[in-house]
């Protein structure tokens, strides 16, 4: 299949360009805001807008932050020390999920201390809500014709034109599907009924780990990186397994 030529710019203002990128960033903060508030009425948690909206704005600062700075630290250090200025330019991409994870728990610290809460109750309410962001984030990566996938001959193939005239996996929409869809589904699903404090963040980094690392096999390495050990494991791989690792312990240690 070829790659349907979505333009990365979704509006022109004069010399403003508005780009699909960070359209999708602005779009999963308004659903996390509107699905937290049903949420926080739904099983009477404990959580009122004013509090909603704290959150969304600690955890953004803590993903937009996070994320551009992980991404120069594990992916890209040496372009960044060159060009520093570029870790601004967040509409062209280059977002590390692991960095904006850090950039969150770091957040989310600082909200628990100011408002009354554990760090784990927190932790929990967020980690049904975060896929939001990863399913818009990686839909934009697929407009954006980024992280695309490994050669593949099967019919599902898509060839995108900056990755050349061989068709790829979408890995792009693998993510969306299994770190968007599929993890919401199911953490919305496990944290239905009353949990011990913990289970759902672990519950969220075991499946995110487990998912991101099997798609990390059809996944193309960045070319500035490449394997970081034999012929198969990559920067991916190597940092989703600390989150799996801590993930299980949390599922099975975390206790009220």
């Amino acid at each position: 299949m070829q790659y349907p030529e979505i333009d990365p710019i979704a509006l022109q203002l004069g010399p403003v360009a508005i780009h699909w990128y960070g359209l999708m960033y602005l779009l999963s903060f308004l659903l996390v805001y509107l699905i937290g508030n049903y949420r926080a009425n739904r099983i009477a948690s404990g959580w009122n807008k004013e509090q909603i909206s704290d959150l969304i704005f600690f955890g953004a600062l803590g993903v937009v932050l996070g994320g551009r700075l992980g991404y120069a630290l594990f992916y890209n250090f040496s372009s960044y020390v060159d060009n520093p200025l570029n870790i601004l330019k967040v509409w062209q991409g280059g977002m590390s999920f692991h960095g904006g994870l850090i950039g969150v728990i770091i957040a989310m610290i600082f909200f628990a201390r100011t408002r009354g809460k554990t760090f784990w109750q927190v932790a929990d309410f967020a980690a049904v809500l975060t896929p939001i962001g990863l399913f818009l984030g990686r839909i934009a990566n697929f407009i954006n014709q980024e992280l695309w996938g490994r050669t593949t001959d099967l019919p599902w193939g898509i060839i995108f034109p900056l990755a050349g005239p061989q068709a790829r996996h979408p890995s792009m929409l693998y993510e969306a599907l299994l770190e968007g869809l599929v993890l919401f589904s199911i953490l919305w699903w496990y944290s239905s009924r009353k949990r011990p404090d913990g289970r759902v963040a672990g519950l969220f980094l075991c499946l995110y780990g487990v998912f991101r690392f099997s798609v990390e096999f059809v996944r193309e390495p960045d070319a500035h990186i490449g394997f970081i050990a034999g012929d198969w494991l990559t920067m991916g791989h190597f940092l989703c397994l600390p989150m799996i690792t801590f993930g299980v312990w949390l599922l099975f240690t975390k206790s009220d």
